[in-house]
Order: structure tokens, then sequence, then C-alpha cells
């Protein structure tokens, strides 16, 4: 059975947040908690009164400085957001992201943004899915701690459910690889390609980098179909008639 997502906060500017959306996380059996930058550092005095309790949710949470390091061994990425990004992705709702986390293979990482701004536009880029909650269009202004709570219930009934849930796995198919491993491919071919201008001119190259990563995401590349990317962009470095070298490649 797939292991319980992690919860990943990103930049989030109060402790007393942090704590509560430790205690939403345990009261539905998720105590894998992740920090990206948090604004006043870690630990923080005032998480733990907000956490009423969940305090081993605190005292595992690990920091990282950026998202890419966060979910780096993670093979699904799910980026919480209300408002559109500029970002192509599958939309799905909590229901529909439980559904799929307990049962698809990989670790799972469901992504929440900074209490007042939410997640820019380069991390819902990052994130292979958006999970949106239905939500009334007049007033749409979750807290921190409620949009984790409404995720994390979801999951908690799929999981009790996982058993009518799973359904006939397909031998050959491999699961997604991890983020880790996307990260190193795509490094390589941008390396590739910023040396002979494709992100001309640079005031559009950070906009030129979004979609060329979104069009990447959207594959779910596995581990062999990476190492195989990559043994080809290897070769188009080489000069012709050069011998191959220990590059990653296909097998």
């Amino acid at each position: 059975m797939p292991a319980q997502p992690v919860i990943v906060l990103v930049r989030p500017q109060l402790g007393e947040n942090i704590g509560k959306a430790a205690r939403a996380m345990l009261n539905f059996g998720l105590a894998e908690m992740r920090l990206v930058s948090p604004r006043d550092g870690w630990p923080n005095p005032a998480a733990g009164p907000a956490a009423s309790g969940a305090d081993v949710v605190l005292e595992r949470a690990q920091v990282y400085e950026t998202l890419a390091d966060a979910v780096a061994d993670c093979a699904h990425v799910y980026a919480t957001t209300v408002r559109k990004r500029g970002v192509t992705k599958p939309v799905v709702t909590p229901e529909e992201a439980a559904r799929a986390i307990v049962v698809e293979e990989g670790r799972s990482a469901l992504v929440f943004g900074p209490e007042r701004s939410g997640l820019e536009t380069d991390d819902v880029a990052l994130a292979r899915t958006i999970l949106t909650v239905p939500i009334n269009p007049e007033f749409g202004s979750l807290n921190l701690a409620q949009a984790v709570i409404l995720c994390a219930y979801e999951w908690s009934k799929h999981q009790n459910a996982a058993g009518a849930l799973v359904q006939p796995t397909v031998e050959d198919m491999l699961p997604p690889a991890p983020q880790e491993e996307f990260e190193g491919m795509f490094a390589q071919l941008c390396g590739l390609l910023e040396p002979r201008g494709y992100f001309m001119p640079e005031d559009r190259a950070a906009a030129t980098r979004r979609t060329l990563r979104t069009m990447l995401t959207k594959p779910g590349w596995n581990h062999l179909e990476i190492r195989t990317l990559r043994g080809v962009l290897s070769a188009m470095r080489r000069a012709p008639g050069s011998k191959p070298g220990t590059e990653p490649r296909g097998e």
C-alpha cells in the first residue's frame, strides 16, 4: 500500500498556522510535514501551543530550502490553489486526489502556499497536478489549516476504503520517477539549450523555462523513460563520430 502523503508548507508565515496545520494532519492520521523556508525560521515557539498536542508532527518536521528539494522523493506532486496560474495542468478536487493517492505507486506530496498569497506560479509549475477546492466564487478564503484538513480528511476517508478502490495494475507499467530524476533531466536539457540561444530574449527566459517544464511534467515519465531521454540528450551533446561515454541511457 502506498505511503501516507507528505504535507508540504511552502514559505509559511506564522508559527501558529504551522501548529494548526499539524493538528489538522494528525486528526486524520497524517504525520509527515515538510517546511520550505518558513519565514520566522524553525523551530518556532508559537507552533507548539497551536498544535494542541500534535507535537509528534512538529518534532518530525523537516525543513528545506526549496520546494524542489522538499518533493525530490515524490512521484506525485499536487499543488493546492484556488486561482488560475498561467500553467496548464490536470485539475482535481481533494476527493479525486485522495482517491488517486491511495492507489498510485510512489510517494505523493500535497503542497500548500503561504497564508497571504498562496503558491507562486513557479511553485505550481513544479507540480504535476493542481488541487482545487470547489468553493463559493463570491468568497474564496480558506486559511492554511482549513485547506490542510480538507485534504487530510479526504485522504483518511479513502484510505479506510482503499481495499475497495484498488484497481488491477498493469505489470509492465512503471510508476512515475521521483522528482529529483526529472529535475536532473530538465537541468541537462536546459544546459544543452542555453548556449544555443533557446532562452533568448532574456526577458522571456523564465516564461520559456516554465512552459517547457509544464510540457515535460505532463507525461509522468518513469525511471527508464527518463534514463532513455537523458541518454538521447547526452548523445546530442557529443561530437559526431565520438565514442559514447558513461552517460545514463535506457535499458
